[in-house]
């Protein structure tokens, strides 16, 4: 080595690749490796290092932390490690010298043009097959005054999308070099603007493996994370790969110019490498039995929270600090607005599998004051059966609320014994939140999400078909709550689509009108399709992608919920945010009805519910009827208020065709009989001013 290297022995602090005034420091944990060695290489498809650097536990190691530090390293630098040390699996220890691992707090990677798990699973060097990290220099991206916008939820509607395959269709309009991309995102802020939505919720932007999927095709969802802190690579346009990060950046910034939030969905529940046969990419090569949930009878095998074949052993400190790290990150570098947990209940069990009371890595998000009002969004359930909504662990955690999603489905397909449980569902689940005194968006409700049907496969399909996924069509829930309404699949009946219309629009009527923070998933609003695939997770093609040809095919659901969104917003504008849910519904003075005043039916065979609330704030009273019967009802009606205008005007009716469908506030035309008549599966919503306060 030349004396021009200087080579220093380095700082175990901070973890991965950091510029000092010596030069680039890097350390990795290595709990139990005898040595590592550090690999410097110029381009991905190299199949030797041209620089190699031992770094011998005398002069390189502090405690279990391993650490060099070198001059002359230049942004863009790629790197990556062998470990050397016992392989006894059946001790949770797997170092395997063959294998080059990348930097768990790598910044962004290079991946090689014959990138390939397999030889990162079979036994031999996978040198030139492997993904490696890149040297980012902490260069100054220009934010220009970027800040994080800290809408309150009530005023928020959550748009769940996929990064690629909101623009990655051929007729999305975008040019062809950035379709797909962060960059082609941002050609389409516009649409998101005029349908109203303020926050996207991205599926996850984390460097994932593409390969882990059935034969021949690819991980499209991208929860197979080999990264928390690597952008993932495929979605820039920038070949640099340096330069996806100030993509992500210029998309972040645009949405928030926008006055569009960002919230990333994050799976820090387990990791692309696998049960025990599964590759080596980092994790397992480093520290096995640390950062992993182990068998304790037998620690060659791994805990499978996750249904993935491996758990993130999240209670211990290591992997603990390595995820708030990665929090941290992402909202001080990347002006990131928030996060949706995948799988959040797996971060409460402790080494054995024990949900615990008071979990240390839920303790350190909720109370950590770099993520202070940052939104934390949990999906409170595990694959292993442990289900946490209403009861998940913190002060500042948002739910998913499953129970929203699967009983406004189960009402509309008219399921018996409905109507009770769809009532607490409007109100935001006081039967599972109204016990603690929270915010009404404690339940982040949704219809439909990435997991599972589209809005328009739950009215065209009752039954899966996921055929495409190569798996015999044995994946995906057989469950659905769906139902085709005549016909599998697609028709051209009038009636039967007219019918399909319809319920969309009932769909998106309940999960707006209800109490809670909405979520919509994307292309909803133009009834994309996946040809009844439940569980499109690795179809990276039509199947998956936003086909923005429906916007024409669909107008009128487009319409539909453009003005649904704007309605309410409206109702929110001058909501008091520190009310609780239970003071919510206490001052709104909601009142249940059956189809006769006062007198609602919660009976088993029941199928229409309607109530009356008022809001002070905007002189207004409404008044809901649903009907999911198979026939018209008739509602009595309450008197209207006395106010400027003392007369009920019909805001919407799913029954009716566009435009008269739904209408502005003060624009329906009047109501003044006593009973109104409710069409067959559809819901009539009436508005009239009030006085003011009550």
């Amino acid at each position: 080595m030349s004396e021009n290297n200087k080579v220093l022995s380095g700082s175990p602090f901070p973890l991965g690749a950091s510029a000092s005034r010596d030069g680039v420091n890097f350390s990795v944990y290595a709990n139990k490796a005898e040595y590592l060695e550090l690999l410097l290489f110029e381009r991905a498809e190299d199949d030797r290092p041209y620089a190699t650097y031992t770094l011998d536990g005398h002069n390189h190691r502090t405690g279990h932390y391993w650490h060099i530090c070198l001059p002359h390293i230049r942004s863009g630098q790629i790197y990556a490690y062998r470990a050397h040390g016992p392989y006894i699996p059946q001790k949770g220890i797997r170092y395997d010298p063959h294998k080059v691992l990348m930097d768990p707090y790598g910044k962004a990677v290079a991946m090689p043009v014959h990138y390939d798990r397999e030889a990162a699973r079979l036994p031999g060097d996978n040198t030139a097959q492997a993904i490696k990290s890149v040297y980012v220099d902490p260069h100054n991206y220009d934010w220009e005054g970027d800040r994080p916008i800290h809408r309150p939820y009530s005023r928020t509607i959550i748009y769940e999308m996929h990064v690629r395959g909101f623009t990655r269709h051929p007729n999305s309009g975008v040019p062809e070099g950035i379709s797909g991309t962060f960059a082609g995102l941002i050609e389409k802020i516009p649409y998101l603007k005029e349908l109203g939505i303020t926050a996207v919720e991205l599926l996850p932007v984390f460097q994932y493996d593409p390969q882990d999927a059935p034969h021949g095709l690819v991980n499209y969802w991208g929860y197979q994370p080999i990264s928390f802190f690597a952008p993932h690579q495929a979605y820039s346009s920038n070949p640099d790969p340096c330069g996806v990060l100030d993509e992500f950046r210029d998309m972040v910034k645009a949405l928030h110019r926008a006055d569009i939030e960002v919230y990333l969905d994050v799976v820090y529940n387990h990791t692309a490498e696998g049960a025990a046969n599964g590759p080596i990419f980092s994790y397992r090569g480093l520290a096995n039995d640390i950062y992993y949930i182990l068998d304790p009878a037998d620690k060659s095998k791994y805990a499978n929270y996750t249904g993935t074949g491996n758990t993130l052993n999240a209670g211990f400190a290591v992997v603990r600090r390595m995820i708030i790290d990665s929090l941290h990150y992402w909202v001080r570098e990347m002006h990131v607005d928030g996060f949706r947990f995948d799988l959040a209940s797996i971060l409460s069990r402790d080494e054995t599998g024990r949900p615990l009371a008071n979990p240390p890595v839920l303790w350190d998000i909720d109370t950590d004051p770099l993520l202070a009002g940052t939104k934390l969004i949990a999906e409170a359930w595990d694959a292993a059966g442990l289900y946490q909504v209403g009861s998940f662990f913190g002060d500042n955690w948002k739910e998913w609320n499953g129970k929203f999603r699967d009983d406004v489905r189960r009402f509309i397909r008219g399921d018996l014994g409905t109507v009770s449980v769809l009532g607490q569902r409007i109100l935001g689940s006081p039967d599972i939140y109204g016990h603690q005194e929270r915010e009404p968006e404690r339940s982040i409700n949704f219809v439909t999400s990435h997991d599972g049907f589209t809005l328009n496969d739950l009215v065209s399909y009752s039954r899966k078909h996921n055929w495409a996924n190569g798996e015999h069509n044995r994946d995906g829930l057989d469950e659905n709550f769906s139902y085709n309404w005549g016909v599998e699949g697609p028709s051209n009946d009038p009636k039967i689509e007219s019918l399909r219309n319809r319920q969309v629009k009932n769909f998106f009527t309940l999960n707006l009108i209800s109490i809670g923070a909405p979520m919509l998933l994307m292309g909803d609003e133009v009834r994309r399709t996946q040809r009844g695939n439940n569980n499109a997770y690795c179809q990276d093609n039509e199947i998956s992608w936003f086909d923005w040809s429906l916007l024409e095919k669909h107008p009128d659901i487009l319409r539909f919920v453009k003005l649904l969104v704007r309605l309410r917003l409206d109702l929110h504008e001058t909501r008091d945010q520190a009310v609780s849910l239970n003071q919510l519904i206490k001052r709104a003075q909601f009142q249940f009805h059956g189809v006769k005043l006062n007198q609602p039916d919660f009976g088993t065979h029941s199928h229409s519910l309607a109530f009356s609330a008022r809001s002070g704030r905007l002189k207004m009273m409404l008044h809901a009827m649903i009907n999911a019967y198979h026939e018209p009802l008739e509602f009595e009606l309450p008197p209207a208020p006395d106010g400027d205008d003392p007369a009920w005007r019909i805001y919407i009716d799913t029954s009716r065709e566009s435009p008269d469908d739904i209408f502005d506030w003060h624009a329906g035309p009047l109501v003044n009989e006593r009973k109104h008549r409710v069409e067959a599966h559809s819901i009539v919503i009436l508005g009239a001013r009030t006085n003011g306060e009550t």
